[in-house]
């Protein structure tokens, strides 16, 4: 056949180069080169081919494909023919790509007559089309040969053996001797005597010696081994066996369980929080990438934290990965905000000091890998010092040892950064450590509020460390943003699809493909020439416009480093309401703040301004603000030493240290004094008294919760004796209290107020609430305020979140005039807007307000005017760059591919959602998992609301056990667990299969896809054999009868392997809703025999629809091998070259020697690359494997 196909060229040719030309003027631009793709436009190019002549027959039959209209028109052609052109073209790819296995007889009738049909339109010479019917009349005495004796057609070995009628044999390794007396013969399947469990084939006999001796393969070698040592395979044959319908349900999730695609999430509803749609996003992105590696630049309040958890769950899922390093500012560790977020998400991580590290580093010089205890860890920035990354000086070898001198490297399946802008010099040690962990691992996630503008050099030095290989210095950082703009005007072209709009889309390709960046690597990519050539095919109808717009949006340059969720994306999730109460001083309370004031200016003056005793003024002074009645433990916890459990701290984390025992005696008096009138404050509160109105009336609406933050312990520790005094229903939550107790008060605090366990008001502190959601509250009260701006918004976003259900949520300010709190409340906090939108996009502006509000208040030296001078200029500089920068950022969004309306990428999350990953196919599985294992009709999971409870008996539980104990080990907390109970006492657990469910009972055992559980029942639920079904559904569209159909499992092998489930049948129309229509298929009556004629024609089909699929595939695989392998050496030439000249450049020594590993590094990465893309070239295939068949019975009537 290929060579008829080769012959046939010149035909072709001939029939373009007569009628071409007679279509008009400038007919070889017009006609033949614009009708090419674009990697034939280069070969046009590049060869300066000026004749039809001169092209294959894949680019001849493009020619008459593209012109089809302008030729019928002319030639009076038949409509029919388009269809022959088009099918021809497929015909052209699957010879062009044949596996091993022989093209049946009826098949290459098929295709030859497709041939023979075009050739005669073409008005071909008669030789050429008498060698057709040749070829076809082979065919058909082959499939009447094969008709009349019921022999199967012998495979041929490849290519043209594949044309002839007989297949030429292939010498067997061994030739059995006619006289030769042996138990067994070649081929057959046998079983070691010493372990019957192993079977081999035998490839060899040898009968020379006194007892014969069998040659077998074994574990990937030839092994020999005598007769008596084998056995004959005594297994019983597997043999069909029939399933249900909700059987074959629990069957398709199993294999699904056990065969991620790229097209579907795992992560989808697997952690204990709320489902938001656009924090899949990041997951989606990372897990098509070429390679994981992502930026996270989302605004704060978006949920970075969270989709941090779902990238861990996904990659699980995906390669099982088990070593994941956290990397963070000391503040968050402090916190432990990282520690409860993966607490949601079932993950266990350590927090490591300085010598736990160093226990880590020694541990993975001495055994060559980190330490299995701490392979989930979370290390702070302020760790990250000289002696960590060069090793101490000293003379025994392993004190000099630091991290960049370890042989071999540590290697994290993931790093995780946040707050990752803080790596923006890169001469810090924070980021030559954190380059090099990067550098070693094998998926990086950097999360940072950082502004996605092309002149940030804080971008720059993130996608740097990100993808080195990429972003190589500024030129190619700019030189990479270039193809957007063109880019996002095709886009808006296709979007729009007014008149005319596909030539202008393919203009602004083309601009795209013409930038530097275009022509190295962009205009190779097949993606880039798939749209390019639809686009100018002749009419595109909506489904494949909305295609090929999605298509050309993945080709934004930066698309798959960066993923930015604004909060105007998504929508502002509420109207936010705020309202100041002042409360003002009594006389007592103002004669008590103004003697506080005097005595910290004295205690500075004595101290001479150190800045720790600064930072403990500022704090008192903060306690004043807030609560006086918190002052007098506040003073007497100074004075004793005790402030290690007060939870203050400031911006950067740090805690204030204790005051020196010198210190503390001299102002004892001082502070003795101030106690003293604390104490005999009088109980006159106004502040507290606005607060108890407020919560009183909230507590008569139909919502009664009130959630109140405050910054010190002891202002809440003096509300909730007011509280108390009031017979408020409250809760109180800080970073003291135990992680079982929060979790069942917001339980409690989410409860209707009709309930007797209810709480109605929450007190919390900054750390309290930290991974806790509430946006069943719609009342937020401000007791005191922090100074950040940030974290104001943190506190907002607890309530002011996706999944709020009232329309705008109360922000109760309570401010005290004349006191710190109310200068920067009213002089700055209020001006910036925090508390009426959402200000989480200009995080870094924010911080540095931060700083300098906090220099003007330590400040004790300014005057009152000269503090709200200050603080006015501070506001008026903070709006200024604040809109600035938006204004930039949204002028810049379309260089990045920000603009993706949000039904795209909606519709994307929705579309890799899998039903038969869902809560309801999960606890289908596990039933069968339970039915095949124990008692097929024991009832093990009881309840109809989402929170169930597995009851397993001590046998039932001793089985599983068994069957867990079979699988590898883990370490896992949520394996752990399981063991657990299964080895116990208790014969029933609380679960869920329900996320919802999930998050509200954080007691339950949440059964997703990632359980243990789960994964044995997807294991044990293997299938050696193809079971049967039988099956009926009642629907109004569909002509009603019997169908038979198949469901295979395709396993694509390649630089981007993917495993799918393809459904045949033998209606066409069927076949297309098969997966969904066996989603709602109930059981039928009538039995699940299939005629043998049947399954012949299902196995032509799916062999036909296999055939296509896999040439395209292998195809694809090629230009996407070719354009990487081109696009690695571009790239790796360029970022060799820099390393090199930085290390000719280099004075320090220590700097010079980072380089040279970073440059070895680069090497070695980019040669294993290159072997990695090689050998996908030489390996793509679709593995396919039958895993149902069965009838499905159409009935009309009312559907249910």
């Amino acid at each position: 056949m290929n060579e008829l196909l080769h012959l046939s060229t010149r035909a072709f040719a001939g029939f373009l180069s007569i009628n071409l030309p007679q279509l008009g003027d400038n007919w070889w631009q017009k006609f033949v080169v614009s009708a090419l793709s674009f990697q034939q436009q280069r070969l046009v190019a590049e060869k300066r081919i000026d004749d039809v002549k001169q092209f294959d027959f894949a680019a001849l039959v493009r020619i008459v494909d593209q012109n089809w209209y302008n030729l019928a028109r002319s030639l009076n052609l038949p409509r029919e023919g388009r269809s022959w052109i088009k099918e021809l073209q497929t015909i052209r790819n699957r010879w062009a790509h044949l596996s091993s296995e022989s093209v049946s007889a009826s098949d290459r009738y098929r295709d030859a007559d497709t041939l023979a049909r075009v050739l005669a339109m073409l008005d071909a010479d008669g030789v050429l089309r008498g060698e057709v019917e040749k070829y076809k009349n082979k065919a058909i005495a082959e499939m009447s040969s094969l008709n009349s004796t019921k022999e199967p057609t012998p495979k041929s070995d490849q290519r043209d053996a594949v044309d002839a009628p007989i297949s030429t044999p292939v010498a067997e390794p061994d030739v059995e001797p006619e006289h030769a007396t042996k138990f067994f013969r070649l081929g057959d399947i046998v079983a070691l005597r010493s372990d019957s469990s192993v079977l081999v084939p035998i490839i060899g006999i040898d009968t020379s010696g006194s007892e014969v001796r069998y040659s077998v393969f074994h574990e990937g070698a030839t092994a020999q081994y005598y007769e008596r040592q084998l056995t004959a395979d005594q297994q019983p044959s597997v043999e069909s066996s029939a399933l249900t319908a909700k059987e074959l349900h629990a069957h398709l999730t199993s294999l699904i369980l056990l065969s991620p695609s790229s097209t579907k999430l795992f992560s989808l509803r697997s952690g204990r929080v709320q489902f938001v749609p656009y924090q899949y996003r990041p997951v989606l992105k990372l897990v098509r990438a070429d390679r994981p590696r992502l930026l996270i630049a989302d605004e704060v309040g978006v949920g970075k934290t969270i989709e941090a958890g779902l990238i861990i769950k996904e990659l699980k899922s995906r390669m099982d990965i088990s070593s994941v390093l956290i990397i963070c500012p000391k503040a968050l560790v402090a916190e432990r905000k990282w520690f409860l977020e993966m607490k949601r998400f079932d993950e266990q991580f350590t927090a490591l000091d300085g010598s736990t590290l160093r226990h880590c580093i020694e541990e993975t010089d001495l055994e060559g890998e980190w330490p299995q205890q701490y392979e989930k860890a979370i290390v702070p920035f302020s760790l990250f010092d000289s002696n960590l990354l060069f090793g101490s000086e000293g003379k025994s070898r392993r004190a000099k040892e630091g991290l960049l001198s370890l042989d071999p490297p540590p290697k994290f399946d993931l790093v995780i950064v946040d707050e990752a802008h803080h790596l923006r010099n890169p001469q810090t040690f924070l980021h030559q450590g954190v380059r090099y962990f990067c550098e070693n691992a094998e998926a990086v996630v950097f999360l940072s509020a950082t502004p996605v503008q092309l002149g940030s050099e804080d971008l720059f030095t993130l996608l740097n460390v990100l993808r080195p290989d990429l972003v190589i210095d500024h030129a190619s950082f700019n030189q990479m943003a270039a193809p957007n703009k063109p880019i996002n005007a095709a886009v808006s072209e296709c979007r729009s699809a007014e008149d005319g709009w596909q030539g202008r889309a393919v203009d602004h390709l083309q601009e795209a493909a013409d930038t530097q960046w275009g022509k190295l690597f962009l205009r190779e990519s097949p993606a880039f020439q798939s749209a390019f050539d639809l686009l100018r095919s002749d009419e595109i109808p909506d489904q494949k416009r909305v295609a090929v717009t999605r298509t050309i949006e993945e080709l934004y340059t930066f698309s798959s480093l960066i993923n930015r969720t604004r909060r105007r994306d998504i929508g502002e999730f509420t109207v936010r309401t705020p309202e100041t109460l002042n409360a003002q001083f009594t006389a007592g309370q103002q004669e008590l703040h103004d003697k506080l004031l005097e005595t910290i200016a004295n205690i500075l003056s004595a101290s001479h301004g150190q800045q720790n005793v600064k930072f403990m003024m500022t704090t008192v002074r903060r306690q004043a603000a807030s609560c006086l009645y918190g002052l007098k433990p506040l003073l007497s916890d100074i004075l004793r030493g005790k402030l290690k459990d007060l939870e203050v701290t400031d911006e950067s984390g740090e805690a204030p240290t204790e005051l020196a025992p010198a210190l503390l005696s001299q102002i004892k008096a001082c502070v003795d004094e101030i106690i003293s009138l604390a104490e005999n404050l009088d109980h006159n509160d106004r502040k507290a008294d606005e607060l108890l109105k407020v919560l009183r009336d909230k507590g008569k609406m139909q919502n009664n919760k009130s959630l109140l933050f405050t910054t010190f312990r002891h202002t809440l520790s003096y509300l909730a004796d007011r509280c108390e005094q009031e017979g408020l229903r409250f809760g109180v939550i800080h970073g003291g209290i135990p992680d079982e107790e929060r979790a069942s008060l917001r339980k409690r605090f989410s409860f209707d107020k009709e309930r007797d366990d209810a709480i109605d008001v929450l007190l919390s502190s900054e750390v309290g609430c930290e991974g806790l959601d509430f946006q069943f509250c719609d009342l937020l009260v401000n007791y005191d305020l922090p100074w950040n701006p940030m974290r104001i918004e943190q506190r907002i976003g607890r309530i002011d979140r996706y999944g709020q259900k009232s329309k705008s949520v109360a922000i109760v300010n309570l401010i005290t005039p004349g006191t710190v709190d109310a200068e920067i409340y009213e002089r700055c906090l209020l001006r910036i807007g925090v508390f009426n939108h959402s200000v989480g996009g200009s995080e870094e502006i924010l911080g540095e307000i931060t700083e300098q509000l906090r220099s003007i208040e330590e400040s004790f030296a300014l005057t009152a005017e000269q503090r709200e001078s200050q603080l006015q200029q501070l506001a008026d500089n903070g709006i200024r760059r604040i809109q600035e920068e938006q204004a930039l950022e949204s002028k810049q969004a379309e260089l990045f591919g920000l603009n993706v309306p949000n039904q795209t990428w909606e519709q994307e999350i929705e579309e890799a959602e899998s039903f038969w990953l869902s809560a309801e196919s999960l606890q289908k599985t596990v039933e069968a998992y339970l039915a095949s294992k124990l008692e097929p009709l024991g009832e093990y999971i009881l309840g109809e609301k989402s929170l169930k409870t597995l009851r397993l008996n001590q046998e039932a539980r001793a089985t599983l056990l068994d069957a867990l104990r079979r699988s590898p080990r883990s370490t896992e907390p949520v394996w752990r667990h399981w063991e657990k109970w299964l080895k116990g006492d208790m014969p029933t657990l609380s679960v869920t299969f329900d996320q919802k469910s999930a998050a509200e009972n954080n007691g339950s055992t949440y059964l997703n896809v990632l359980h243990p559980l789960l994964r044995q029942a997807a294991e044990e639920l293997q299938r050696n054999e193809t079971p049967t079904v039988g099956l009926e559904i009642v629907d109004t569209t569909l002509v009603p009868g019997d169908y038979a159909f198949a469901v295979h499992q395709w396993r694509n092998t390649g630089v981007k392997p993917d495993e799918t489930l393809v459904a045949v049948c033998d209606s066409p129309e069927i076949e297309a809703r098969l997966m969904t229509l066996l989603q709602t298929a109930t059981d039928s009556t009538d039995g699940t025999s299939l005629e043998a004629e049947q399954t012949k024609e299902l196995d032509a089909r799916h062999h036909s629809k296999w055939s296509d699929a896999r040439a395209e595939h292998i195809a694809r695989n090629v230009e996407l091998v070719q354009h990487r392998i081109q696009s690695l050496l571009a790239s790796g030439t360029a970022r060799c070259q820099l390393l090199e000249n930085q290390i000719n450049a280099a004075t320090n020594e220590k700097i010079a020697l980072m380089k040279k590993r970073e440059l070895a590094s680069a090497q070695r990465d980019g040669k294993r690359r290159l072997e990695e893309l090689e050998k996908s070239s030489e390996t793509a295939d679709i593995h396919a494997k039958q895993v149902v068949v069965g009838i499905l019975r159409v009935k009309s009537g009312v559907a249910k």
